[in-house]
């Protein structure tokens, strides 16, 4: 087995043997990169890792990352600084691994990155440390850049800069069309932030307005280019995902309860946790869009059809 020894100070040498690529080539990467230590303390964050992350390296330096900080969490919403940490088993067997995970940015939500972990040696080959370079890994560019190419704010919500009731019922009637035309199917999920009005209440509308943005840009990040997040009034929010089926939109809407359960909004010294409560329905050619969105809200009847009922998540 690779010798190893728990030395912040030996990290810190093998580091500075690098030279001028420290501070200056580090910091001109378009990838986040930070190193750790053996006891896993951050020594090393680069610009690049502040601009992915949020977190300036002043806040980060001589703490943990599982310390409130990234705590990462796999497509499956595993939190891996409990379960499986990438860089904790480098760390032991001296092995790079490459892993997709989402991590917590400064202001709450998940962010999908690339990940690479690699050891850190000193000159007699004993691991003094890892470094993990982590890259953007947002399926939503497209999204991003057609929301972009309107040069209005015609279909943004200027808040949460995901998609306002207008794109949604724009979105909504094209897919009522290809319903009809191509049979391609699709569904609705509806949710809104569970006790708003009162962390309003209590941390004041500045914080309100911080979740708001939070939740949208957790649930934006994690679904398909296809798909849509819209903001459909002040604290509601409704998906839509074509070409899936019941199943598949109970899955996604399991997911990201799950994944907005694990972000959390920093208010001082408070950790605020967020949650929602997803429900979903699939679309029927002879539904409207106000017969869609109630009876995924649950207002209305059931159509008799299996497919067409509503589902609640979580």
């Amino acid at each position: 087995m690779t010798p190893i020894i728990d030395d912040t100070g030996a990290t810190l040498s093998a580091l500075q043997a690098l030279g001028s690529l420290q501070t200056d080539i580090l910091d001109h990467l378009y990838d986040g990169v930070y190193c750790v230590a053996l006891s896993q303390k951050i020594i090393l964050w680069n610009k690049s890792a502040e601009t992915i992350t949020g977190y300036k390296k002043e806040e980060v330096v001589g703490r943990r990352c599982s310390d409130n900080i990234l705590c990462h969490v796999n497509e499956n919403g595993d939190e891996l600084c409990i379960k499986g940490c990438p860089l904790s088993q480098t760390l032991k067997d001296g092995k790079i691994r490459d892993a997709d995970v989402y991590l917590h940015h400064w202001s709450g939500h998940r962010v999908p990155v690339s990940i690479r972990v690699s050891p850190i040696y000193n000159d007699e080959k004993q691991i003094v440390g890892a470094m993990e370079v982590f890259t953007g890994n947002s399926q939503n560019i497209d999204m991003l850049t057609e929301f972009e190419s309107f040069k209005n704010e015609t279909f943004t919500d200027g808040l949460t800069r995901v998609g306002n009731r207008r794109y949604a019922e724009f979105g909504l009637k094209k897919r009522f069309d290809d319903l009809k035309a191509f049979r391609i199917e699709f569904g609705v999920l509806l949710f809104d932030i569970d006790r708003i009005k009162a962390i309003v209440d209590t941390h004041g509308p500045v914080v309100g307005d911080k979740v708001r943005q939070m939740v949208a840009k957790t649930v934006y990040n994690m679904i398909r280019p296809l798909d849509s997040i819209c903001r459909w009034d002040a604290d509601r929010f409704i998906l839509i995902l074509p070409n899936v089926d019941g199943t598949t939109l109970t899955a996604v809407g399991e997911k990201i309860r799950l994944f907005v359960e694990k972000t959390w909004l920093q208010a001082g010294r408070e950790m605020i946790r967020i949650t929602i409560s997803p429900k979903g329905t699939m679309a029927d050619e002879n539904d409207t869009i106000e017969s869609l969105v109630q009876r995924a809200d649950g207002l209305a009847g059931q159509t008799g059809q299996n497919r067409a009922n509503t589902t609640t998540i979580g």
